[in-house]
């Protein structure tokens, strides 16, 4: 490797250096991390599993926490704009000179062990935090659970939002195998805080055979939020219990933590704009379980709809389509440009005769069509990250 400078150059330097782009399991991570952090993190850890909500429950959490003025950081991916998103200290992005500048020390020790490009972040993550000295880290689990790279932390809180399908290729293909992989985040007598209204037995099981204090949120928050949707109020109830488990190191009042959640705001979750006289809805929804969410959301205010739709190959698309078909009078389809898209013949083959479908080469595409059309009231773009970070920066 020449001497990398610049942030683009890292990054397309660690895609090429581990032959999968998702290589699952801590034994490469957990050798450069004992390097780096010989007695671990110094700072407090709360660590976010789930199928969905995580990127919700961790800005209220966040938010809460800068509203009590103690110093908060969040590692979180994907990002929609730039990488730099994944890495907030205090709500404010960290810089590429901080960024290179952990990938530099990473490198330093990390000798022949071959890491993925999410390794490389999160390792990044705790090292950027640990120079900030902050009070208390946010963890988002990428994905599953029990061998995400983000597992290496022993976190001082666990939180799991709900339990999905979603991963089946990586996690399993019940809720009870996939809750088996979210759990692998507990630890013995550290509290598990848990979102999931009809939890599998999983959660439960794990926690007593590892002697983690598991606990469920009982009830919705009923207080106001800037988030849309009924499932937000469970988010931010979870996101009060996760609070309440750290309250002897880091109190916050009623007070604070009302104006937190009020506050909270978050890219791509039902992120609303108006453009040509429509209301354009910009949603990274992207399994059954979150469309479904947002469906409800889109039935408590009929109009007629047309959706910019994409998805990755992996997922089952067509349950995807079932779950807010009635919502949808047109389809605008088109491939994504990343390795895992679904091309636009099998894009197509998901959808039943009775949607009216129409195919563009790029969401771009889909999109300028969207935008221009007359017979519409609103447009809601979803199915993928990938699609509202296309959409968002068409719209900027």
């Amino acid at each position: 490797m020449g001497r990398l400078t610049t942030l683009d150059q890292w990054l397309i330097w660690q895609e090429s250096l581990h032959s999968q782009a998702i290589d699952l399991g801590l034994t490469r991570i957990q050798s450069v991390y004992l390097k780096l952090f010989p007695n671990g993190v110094a700072f407090t850890s709360i660590v976010v599993a789930g199928t969905n909500g995580k990127g919700s429950t961790i800005a209220f959490i966040e938010s809460v926490y800068q509203q009590a003025r103690f110093s908060v950081a969040k590692f979180t991916s994907p990002h929609i704009h730039t990488y730099n998103e994944r890495f907030v200290i205090n709500g404010a992005q960290a810089t590429d000179a901080q960024i290179c500048a952990a990938f530099e020390q990473i490198e330093q020790v990390r000798d022949s062990t071959s890491l993925t490009y999410f390794e490389f972040s999160t390792l990044a993550a705790l090292l950027i935090f640990s120079e900030q000295k902050i009070d208390i880290a946010i963890l988002e689990i990428g994905l599953g659970g029990r061998l995400d790279s983000v597992n290496i932390v022993d976190a001082d809180v666990a939180v799991i939002t709900n339990i999905a399908i979603d991963h089946v290729d990586y996690l399993g293909d019940t809720r009870e195998l996939i809750g088996h992989e979210k759990s692998g985040i507990m630890r013995a007598n550290i509290p598990c805080v848990c979102g999931d209204i009809n939890p599998p037995l999983s959660l439960e099981k794990h926690a007593n055979s590892v002697g983690a204090l598991l606990e469920f949120v009982q009830a919705p928050y009923a207080g106001t939020l800037s988030l849309k949707g009924n499932h937000q109020q469970y988010n931010a109830a979870l996101a009060i219990l996760c609070i309440q488990k750290l309250n002897d190191k880091f109190p916050v009042s009623n007070t604070l933590m009302q104006q937190g959640l009020e506050k909270a705001q978050l890219a791509g979750r039902f992120q609303t704009k108006n453009i040509k006289n429509k209301q354009f809805i910009f949603d990274v929804a992207h399994n059954e379980a979150a469309i479904k969410a947002l469906a409800k959301e889109l039935s408590k205010d009929k109009r007629t709809t047309l959706a910019v739709f994409s998805a990755l190959k992996d997922k089952n698309i067509s349950l995807m389509i079932k779950a807010i078909s009635p919502e949808i009078d047109q389809w605008l389809i088109a491939p994504l440009t990343v390795n895992r898209a679904a091309d636009i013949a099998f894009l197509t083959n998901q959808f039943s005769l009775k949607e009216s479908v129409k195919a563009y080469d790029t969401i771009k595409l889909a999109l300028s069509e969207a935008e221009n059309q007359q017979s519409y009231q609103r447009v809601v773009v979803f199915g993928s990250f990938h699609v509202v970070t296309d959409a968002l920066a068409m719209f900027k």
